[in-house]
């Protein structure tokens, strides 16, 4: 399909099946925005599409076969985005299939988008929420402000979406999964990190790293690759490399550190030097995706004081290192994490800031293929913890694989203490602890359990 064919100004009407999907939701937003009827199927609802029924979308949670609303019947003015998450024997999927509608991905709706503006992708299996969010809100709080179309809720304007009717950049979040990336434009890009994983959609470490590969050949030859340090990429795009504690990247953090509650360091790149850079978010990891940004930031021309501003208001995203207890006893902290990578970068962050206290970590592994492909992974990174507790895989889109379970991850977790728990007997074990760290982890819907936990440790305290 030529996406340069497809005119998004012929249509009047969108129609989503997955709306409740976190990327499928800021496009939602965005044709909302420009005064177009949204309509939206999903499975199950969440606050996600509470939301999204309050800002005006249309949403059901029954297929409903052919017998979709009238107005959504008519091929011309309505436009068909789906997510590779819909099963391919879903009703309504059959129906627009069945009568030619316009039907597209939403990596390709993006795709569009992208040929239209200067947009400024963020790939990596490993960070790119956190980075690309980064981007936008520096971006969004300088003269030179952006549209952004992420992965995750910023803590900053409460949204995955940005629209800015006077700028020419777009930040959008480049996901490997289904090679979705694949079908963007993009003028400049960062990448964080191309660590095996989605094995499940490429087969091998080797094919995924050509896939990232095809990615940075699509970046604009008068644009920019900022690239981690060690990755083995090419572009016809400048390449700037970064790194923490790495001399030999172009632009390197170093003097990690924490004063009064703030989180600092010092970046030195080709220019010069910057002392005593404040970033909102703790963590080594969260510095070098800073760093990725400061580097992109400056060949956009921004000022420093642009750059820093934006560093230190930053609030995150939601479920991204994210606290939700913080007081001198208790410490909770939500995270997204469901590769061996990301509970590494986690726990050791953790452990730099609380380095006494006790961690206690719930862990969801997600998918059965994640975890039988990184079971060595997993089991390493999650003995690093005090206690675990596990809670049984969440399937998403997949079957059961024979012999790939909690217990089999369990028997191999070197902690003397752990478990395995519903998420509702997790909730009542948790609400019972004092002191020390508390970390919640995973992509499923271990999320459920966060706000009464949160409730609860924050009554335990004032009781206290």
């Amino acid at each position: 399909m030529d996406l340069k064919n497809i005119q998004l100004t012929t249509f009047k009407r969108a129609y989503f099946l997955g709306v409740g999907g976190i990327g499928m939701s800021a496009l939602a937003r965005y044709f909302i925005s420009l005064g177009w009827e949204v309509y939206g199927y999903d499975k199950t609802e969440t606050p996600l599409t509470i939301s999204l029924k309050e800002e005006g979308v249309a949403i059901h949670f029954d297929d409903l076969g052919d017998n979709i609303p009238s107005k959504c019947k008519d091929i011309e003015s309505t436009l068909i985005i789906y997510t590779p998450a819909i099963p391919k024997n879903n009703g309504e999927l059959l129906f627009f299939q069945n009568n030619n509608f316009q039907i597209l991905k939403r990596s390709q709706v993006l795709g569009l988008l992208t040929h239209n503006s200067k947009g400024l992708g963020v790939a990596g299996t490993h960070g790119k929420t956190t980075t690309s969010t980064l981007l936008a809100h520096i971006l969004n709080e300088s003269n030179v402000k952006c549209n952004a179309f992420l992965g995750g809720i910023s803590s900053n304007f409460n949204s995955n979406l940005l629209t800015s009717s006077t700028s020419e950049y777009t930040v959008i979040e480049a996901d490997e999964f289904d090679r979705s990336f694949l079908q963007l434009a993009p003028y400049a890009s960062i990448i964080t990190s191309t660590d095996a994983d989605h094995l499940d959609i490429y087969g091998d470490a080797s094919l995924l790293l050509q896939g990232f590969q095809e990615y940075a050949n699509l970046i604009h030859p008068e644009g920019h690759l900022i690239l981690r340090h060690g990755l083995h990429l090419t572009s016809k795009a400048q390449i700037t490399t970064y790194g923490v504690d790495d001399s030999s990247a172009n632009y390197s953090a170093h003097n990690l550190r924490f004063d009064n509650g703030a989180f600092l360091f010092d970046v030195t790149f080709p220019q010069g030097e910057w002392k005593d850079v404040e970033f909102g978010l703790p963590g080594i990891h969260n510095a070098e995706n800073a760093l990725a940004c400061i580097a992109l930031c400056q060949k956009l021309q921004l000022e420093e004081q642009e750059i820093r501003f934006g560093l230190k208001s930053f609030k995150g995203v939601k479920r991204r290192f994210e606290f939700q207890v913080r007081s001198n006893k208790i410490v909770y902290i939500d995270d997204y994490a469901h590769h061996p990578t990301e509970i590494n970068a986690l726990v050791s962050s953790v452990r730099m800031m609380y380095p006494t206290k006790k961690i206690v970590g719930v862990f969801q592994p997600h998918l059965f293929s994640r975890t039988r492909d990184f079971f060595e992974g997993f089991v390493t990174e999650l003995s690093k913890l005090d206690e675990v507790i596990l809670l049984p895989i969440y399937p998403a889109r997949e079957e059961p694989i024979a012999g790939v379970t909690s217990d089999a991850l369990l028997e191999k977790i070197s902690c003397k203490k752990k478990q395995i728990l519903t998420p509702e007997l997790a909730l009542l074990y948790l609400k019972e602890i004092s002191e020390g760290v508390i970390l919640t982890i995973g992509a499923g819907d271990i999320d459920k359990i966060v706000k009464p936990l949160t409730q609860a440790l924050h009554e335990n305290e004032e009781m206290g």
